[in-house]
């Protein structure tokens, strides 16, 4: 069977989580991450995580905007990594996926890999900043 759009999105997320604690560069931290068999490292991995870490800035701007309870510095890193992986995909990969797929995902991922708690903050985030999306068309 080959690799799903599922896989993709979970190997992207594991990625940015890692380089959340690390201090290689996005390509050194990709190039090592093609050793481990549980993570895909194709060329739509690579665009995704490089977007994500040349957007940084704009995509944790959009989560503290969106994020009434906690400032930025207090979101757990899992957390944050999903709600910047969700985001970047909505503003720069529209055609990809739908936004309400995009967020089940995120979800999704941080039911896995998370707590409770943490599955509704960032649902409640990315459902406020898709209303927000909504609201300006």
């Amino acid at each position: 069977m080959g690799v799903t759009r599922h896989d993709i999105r979970e190997s992207e997320f594991l990625i940015i989580f890692e380089k959340s604690f690390r201090s290689e560069s996005v390509l050194e931290l990709l190039e090592l991450s093609q050793d481990n068999e549980a993570i895909t490292v194709n060329d739509e991995v690579r665009t995704t995580v490089e977007g994500v870490y040349e957007h940084l800035e704009e995509l944790d701007g959009i989560i503290s905007r969106f994020s009434s309870k906690r400032s930025i510095q207090r979101i757990p890193r899992i957390n944050l990594s999903a709600l910047r992986l969700a985001i970047y995909e909505i503003l720069y990969k529209p055609d990809k996926a739908p936004v309400r797929a995009v967020i089940n995902e995120a979800v999704g991922l941080v039911k896995k890999y998370a707590q409770d708690a943490d599955v509704s903050f960032v649902n409640g985030v990315l459902g406020a900043y898709s209303r927000s999306l909504e609201e300006g068309r």
